[in-house]
């Protein structure tokens, strides 16, 4: 605030003990009201996403998960989140969570990404984000909103440094994601996995088979063996013909 004269320093100071909203809120609110306080007001609970926030409690409840030694949830603080919310770390709620805040790795959230996404989602408490969860988990259900979330999947479970997905978190991960879809063939896909490709997952793959899973029905009727599908989804028809699992049609 030092480059504001001493007017517009005590408007923002006003607006931010009023609407316990944090300095850069009040910045915006009052530029877009060009520095009229009571238009800022106006502005401020015109936006349901800010207005329903409060900044404070937000730095509140992300101090209570970071790591006391370090700037960063991590994984004690989100044991603690998930607890808080009365979900188990498994559920995949907390996964629509983590695409909310656009977390760049599986049990860790930055500063920014932990109040950027709570904000995202409208909430400023763990008691609005619990009331919110039936709805967190209901986004799975829209097809878009679960290709996103699909892709985010697999570069927020990958290690750190590695361009793949390990296999072990690869099936856990489609497990999870295709329960909810109800994808018949997810447990054939897993065991195929296992003992014939037992590697890495590359991102290639992870992409390919959404789409296998969205356009090829379970009983392969429509399945082209001239297709361009990957090596290991061709094999997989294979693998399920051959076990007798499927019957190509001629």
């Amino acid at each position: 605030m030092h480059k504001l004269g001493r007017g517009s320093r005590d408007k923002v100071q006003q607006f931010m003990t009023i609407t316990g909203a944090s300095e850069k809120v009040a910045l915006q609110a009052l530029k877009a009201s060009d520095w009229h306080l009571e238009g800022a007001f106006d502005f401020f609970y015109s936006q349901p996403q800010i207005s329903l926030m409060n900044s404070r409690h937000l730095e509140d409840l992300y101090n209570r998960y970071k790591e006391p030694d370090v700037d960063m949830i991590m994984v004690e603080g989100v044991s603690q989140f998930c607890t808080d919310l009365q979900v188990d770390p498994q559920d995949i709620v907390m996964l629509v969570i983590s695409w909310h805040m656009k977390a760049a790795t599986m049990c860790e959230f930055t500063r920014q990404e932990f109040i950027g996404g709570l904000q995202s989602i409208g909430v400023d408490s763990i008691e609005k984000l619990r009331e919110k969860l039936p709805s967190l988990r209901a986004e799975i259900k829209d097809d878009h909103k679960f290709r996103e979330i699909y892709n985010f999947a697999f570069a927020w479970a990958r290690e750190k440094g590695q361009k793949s997905l390990a296999l072990e978190t690869a099936l856990g991960m489609w497990q999870l994601l295709f329960a909810e879809r109800h994808w018949p063939l997810i447990d054939h896909w897993c065991q195929f996995l296992q003992v014939r490709h037992n590697k890495a997952i590359s991102r290639d793959t992870w992409s390919q088979l959404l789409e296998f899973v969205k356009t090829i029905d379970p009983q392969l009727s429509n399945y082209d063996e001239e297709g361009a599908w990957p090596y290991l989804i061709d094999e997989f028809v294979e693998y399920l013909t051959e076990n007798g699992f499927v019957q190509l049609r001629k």
